[in-house]
């Protein structure tokens, strides 16, 4: 058997065979195929990335409008690419051009809603409060990564992308709160304080 189909054989087991045992003392692998402790900082970013990845698919089984939709689909293939690079070390996967379409995405849903004046609080219809967690699981992720670029280099594409994101999220939550016919949700300073 060539080197080239052992490893495609390799690649293919690891995606089907789910229960590998490999990981029992604390370990797992890499894409390099190196091995890391489970509580690693580039281990700790890749599960944040995958739970953001998931709060995402959360937010799709709303009702949504269809360029969100859209959006939020791409998103989700981005966020492999972005785990893609966290579990290689040293490789730069994320491009520009994923930023580049995050912003203007930012900048077309941003559009036509109302200047913000005050604070908001994350609610208002179910599909705008699950957007905001996805953009506060987002923050978690992204700090995360900070520590990680702490230790270990990341590419500056990965850190803008999720930053991004982050960004977008916020949006979106405006954005679906006026799709279901509702506002922002505004703080109140001291609203309970007498």
């Amino acid at each position: 058997m060539s080197e080239k189909s052992n490893a495609n054989e390799r690649k293919g087991n690891r995606l089907s065979k789910i229960v590998t045992r490999t990981g029992d003392g604390g370990t797992t692998g890499l894409g390099d195929g190196s091995r890391t402790t489970k509580d690693s900082l580039r281990i700790d970013a890749i599960g944040e990335v995958d739970e953001l990845n998931s709060t995402i698919g959360l937010l799709l089984c709303e009702e949504l409008p269809d360029p969100v939709r859209a959006a939020l689909l791409d998103i989700q293939h981005d966020l492999f690419d972005l785990g893609g690079e966290l579990c290689l070390p040293g490789m730069a996967i994320m491009k520009e051009a994923q930023v580049a379409r995050l912003e203007e995405l930012a900048e077309t849903f941003n559009r036509d809603l109302p200047m913000l004046k005050e604070f908001i609080l994350p609610g208002g219809s179910r599909p705008a409060a699950v957007a905001h967690l996805c953009r506060t699981v987002c923050r978690r992720a992204e700090r995360a990564m900070v520590r990680l670029h702490g230790a270990e280099a990341l590419s500056e594409e990965a850190r803008r992308f999720i930053n991004r994101l982050s960004d977008l999220l916020f949006i979106l939550g405006r954005l679906l709160n006026r799709a279901s016919g509702r506002g922002d949700v505004l703080w109140q300073k001291a609203k309970n304080a007498e």
